[in-house]
């Protein structure tokens, strides 16, 4: 009797593992069926808005359905980041962030309300976009060798600035600092653009900066620009060195800086899903639409599967995570 029971009770769990499947596939198969929220964890205007609003119109076209961009910024992205980690795993509630929340944020051990990894689901890389290595007129110097020495003659006589302590671009100066062997006092200003006239006046040195705020000024004649910091030249400056291409002999042969944004969903959020979404956003990333307006502003198109995605984020973590540990940066 007892194992007829225990019989009873397998078939029956059989079933409804049968039945949760069945409904999951079709549930699949008809998503989505309404709109479409994306979250954006930073004020209108900002680059990842740029890359959500370009995605975001692309999918509407794909899906049938509109691709919604609600900006929900605050505290450094972690408010936008924590409404998609508590948002319901149906697909219609998704996250664009960018490495400076999973990657240097994660690194930075900042309390939050949310776990990096266990409170989303990765879907896809959507874009990557390098800095660019300015400099002010003021100094003596026009590449990269006379840089260095130059630094290297005058130490501790060099600074650089950023958008605040913690962000891509003062971890990108303790970077080059540590692989190059030179010392440069770090400035903090409230957004790189508020440091930009003190870099044209001589008072700040350097910035490690995004092509589209920098590059007017170097074509202006009011900075130079020594490299940038992706793995291969941008297409908007190809007569432009990677620090890659020139860095080897001062110890910058495998330097690279680059802001990547991706799409999350919630934990827990269907692989049905996940693949559908995948694939739209794939294809998105494809059309010349989406390709001319990251290109506008020296991003990369991504694509791949949400595994590269994860790996890409987890990789980008360690980086941050050894600079962050050995230049002893705190968070603010």
């Amino acid at each position: 009797m007892k194992s007829a029971y225990l019989t009873i009770f397998k078939i029956l769990k059989g079933l409804i593992l049968f039945a949760y499947l069945l409904n999951l596939s079709s549930f699949a198969q008809s998503y989505p069926n309404k709109p479409i929220t994306l979250i954006t964890p930073f004020p209108a205007g900002g680059s990842t808005d740029s890359i959500a609003r370009a995605v975001a119109n692309q999918l509407t076209k794909q899906l049938g359905q509109t691709v919604i961009v609600d900006n929900r910024p605050g505290a450094g992205g972690n408010i936008g980041s924590d409404v998609v980690a508590k948002a319901a795993p149906d697909g219609y509630t998704l996250l664009i962030l960018s490495s400076s929340i999973h990657s240097i944020g994660a690194a930075l051990n900042k309390k939050v309300p949310f776990d990096y990894d266990k409170d989303f689901t990765p879907i896809i890389h959507v874009a990557s976009a390098p800095n660019i290595f300015l400099v002010t007129k003021q100094l003596p110097v026009t590449n990269l060798k006379e840089f260095i020495d130059y630094a290297k003659a005058h130490p501790n006589a060099l600074n650089y600035s950023s958008a605040g302590t913690g962000t891509i671009m003062h971890l990108t100066g303790e970077y080059f600092d540590a692989q190059a062997g030179i010392r440069m006092q770090h400035i903090p200003y409230k957004g790189s653009s508020l440091s930009m006239p003190d870099l044209i006046s001589g008072k700040v040195h350097v910035l490690f900066d995004s092509i589209v705020s920098g590059l007017p000024h170097v074509k202006d004649g009011k900075l130079t620009l020594l490299a940038v910091t992706s793995k291969k030249r941008s297409p908007l400056i190809p007569d432009v060195p990677t620090l890659m291409e020139i860095g080897k002999p001062y110890g910058l042969g495998n330097f690279t800086s680059e802001v990547i944004w991706g799409i999350d969903g919630p934990k827990n959020l269907p692989s049905e899903i996940v693949a559908k979404l995948n694939m739209e956003i794939n294809k998105a990333l494809q059309s010349k639409e989406v390709m001319q307006e990251f290109a506008n502003f020296g991003a990369d198109a991504g694509g791949g599967t949400p595994k590269f995605f994860e790996n890409l984020i987890l990789n980008d973590r360690a980086q941050w995570a050894k600079i962050i540990k050995e230049q002893n940066i705190i968070a603010d």
